[in-house]
């Protein structure tokens, strides 16, 4: 019985948390998740730009490698190592943060980024709208140096 109750009261506090009913009944915000954490090396240098009247921007790419042998699954696999390179566009706007990443982030260094997706559109200079997805950065562990050093 004790053991329903914790439940029972475990559940409830949890509702809480994911949950949020404002006092117009019809309206219930529910919390969500966005987040990703990639594991990779520094495609380029990073670039800070600043648009007037904003906060300036920490940018750089990222590349992400994910690799399969031919005929995997199957009881011998002998076949060749395929690799694929995603790059990824990250966006640093914390003040301390970015101004980290614009001075010690180098072309092939080693970096965990943990932050968030947002997709957006701009308008490139032959008046094409294009989308762009981007990686907003709230955090940045360095795993090793260039890859020069290594």
């Amino acid at each position: 019985m004790i053991r329903n109750l914790m439940t029972i009261s475990f559940l409830q506090i949890f509702r809480q948390l994911v949950r949020y009913t404002s006092t117009d009944t019809s309206l219930i915000l529910e919390r969500s998740i966005n987040r990703v954490q990639l594991l990779g090396r520094v495609g380029q240098d990073p670039v800070m730009r600043q648009v007037e009247g904003r906060n300036p921007v920490t940018i750089f790419s990222l590349a992400t490698n994910e690799m399969w042998r031919a005929g995997e699954g199957e009881a011998t696999s002998t076949g060749d190592i395929s690799q694929k390179t995603t790059w990824h566009r990250v966006s640093v706007f914390k003040p301390g943060l970015r101004d980290v990443a614009y001075q010690y982030v180098k072309k092939g260094s080693r970096i965990l980024v943990e932050g968030k997706l947002d997709y957006g559109e701009y308008v490139d200079k032959n008046q094409v709208r294009r989308q762009a997805t981007t990686i907003i950065a709230d955090n940045i562990i360095f795993l090793s140096e260039n890859r020069d050093r290594i």
